[in-house]
């Protein structure tokens, strides 16, 4: 079978790693592009993935006939106009979350993938990939645990990441978009229904910053759903032992829970400190398989002519519930949360 050309937009952190993974790791796929306007990224592009065709507009590497399909990993806000884009030029799209930081952008995504139903479309909400959720979704989807009705999550970046985050304060959308986007897909999946109310609390406790700019260092949001279901999702940007995420879902008999500890792998030092295990530092390194797992995914779906699970829908209404989740924290009260707007 022939392999699928890709143009990649982004490369930064999660970028260049998915361009990583495109260029060595996915059956299927030849990295033949990429975009960026910092030029160092374009260089470490060419010289460390063997990409020749390297643009600083996105538009240009669009125009090379040669890329079949392109993977967003720009900025947020970018996302939805740069799916339309693509899109329109005929090439398949991989968009990395959140599909859009506001409810007018995610509709323009949904309008062009509406559009173009011959194209693949697929958004990155990577954990629906890890082999640990995908378990515990079975296990749930199959009984195990009887009915689910209150879903835990906890999210939390390391303070190692604290000065990128401070950086990008400002535009990121707020912490209940930026980091709890991920939790809002897990409780929508795992659940199978979407809340109708949220109220949320945050604060800034050592980075003062974050509440300068209207965010929060950390915060806590509870959702209720029709059906009297329950999530409860806890966020924080500064988690001083390492990238920390942990989920559990509660049923009417019995309960799973991934992540309890976030270790590093299954060693254990004893020295003068205890009995230490270490924790994953980063969410490419806790996620690494599942980067890969839903890149190969969306390849073998261009390649089968078949849609993924994860829909533009997704990333609408994930969008909404965070917004709404943002009004909640913003104004101190509950929040109906409206999907018509």
């Amino acid at each position: 079978m022939q392999k699928v050309k890709i143009g990649i937009v982004g490369l930064g952190r999660l970028g260049m790693k998915h361009a990583e993974n495109l260029a060595f790791y996915i059956n299927g796929s030849e990295l033949v592009a990429a975009c960026s306007i910092a030029e160092h990224e374009l260089v470490a592009a060419k010289e460390n993935l063997g990409v020749e065709n390297c643009y600083d507009s996105f538009d240009e590497m669009l125009k090379n006939e040669e890329v079949e399909a392109v993977v967003i990993a720009s900025t947020s806000s970018q996302h939805c106009e740069q799916i339309k884009t693509a899109l329109d030029a005929g090439k398949h799209v991989f968009s990395e979350k959140p599909l859009g930081i506001d409810v007018d952008q995610c509709r323009i995504a949904e309008k062009a993938v509406e559009e173009h139903p011959e194209k693949v479309f697929m958004l990155g909400f990577m954990r629906r990939y890890d082999p640990s959720y995908v378990y515990a979704k079975d296990k749930v989807d199959n009984g195990h645990v009887g009915t689910p009705y209150l879903f835990k999550g906890t999210g939390m970046d390391p303070i190692s990441c604290i000065e990128g985050a401070l950086e990008y304060a400002g535009g990121s959308g707020g912490i209940f978009i930026d980091l709890g986007i991920h939790d809002i897909d897990l409780f929508r999946w795992f659940l199978g229904e979407d809340p109708i109310e949220v109220y949320a609390l945050g604060s800034s406790y050592a980075f003062p910053k974050f509440s300068e700019v209207g965010d929060a260092e950390a915060g806590c949001a509870i959702y209720k759903f029709a059906s009297g279901k329950i999530a409860m999702m806890h966020c924080a940007r500064a988690a001083v032992h390492g990238y920390h995420i942990e989920t559990e879902i509660i049923g009417t008999e019995g309960s799973v829970r991934v992540s309890p500890v976030p270790q590093k792998n299954l060693a254990m030092l004893f020295n003068s400190s205890g009995a230490v295990t270490e924790c994953v530092e980063t969410f490419p390194e806790r996620f690494a398989e599942s980067y890969r797992l839903e890149l190969q995914e969306f390849v073998d779906c261009v390649q089968q002519g078949r849609k993924p699970h994860v829909v533009v829908q997704d990333g609408t209404k994930s969008t909404q519930i965070a917004l709404a989740t943002k009004e909640a924290f913003e104004s101190g009260k509950t929040v109906k949360i409206d999907y018509d707007k």
